[in-house]
């Protein structure tokens, strides 16, 4: 019983990290936002932030 307690804590703990790490990210289209993905590189950037950047920060 003491294992699925960990587990569940555990899992609970990484979900409450997910949620406060992503609220920390600026909004899509923002300067900071559009900045943070140039300091990111070509290589490092998914598919849909490279459309996003286009749509926001290019055009």
């Amino acid at each position: 019983m003491k294992s699925v307690a960990k587990i569940v804590c555990t899992g609970f703990s990484v979900v409450m990290l997910s949620f406060a790490v992503s609220a920390c990210s600026p909004e899509v289209g923002s300067k900071e936002w559009c900045e943070d993905i140039k300091e990111k590189g070509a290589e490092n950037v998914t598919a849909k932030e490279a459309a996003d950047f286009a749509k926001h920060c290019v055009l």
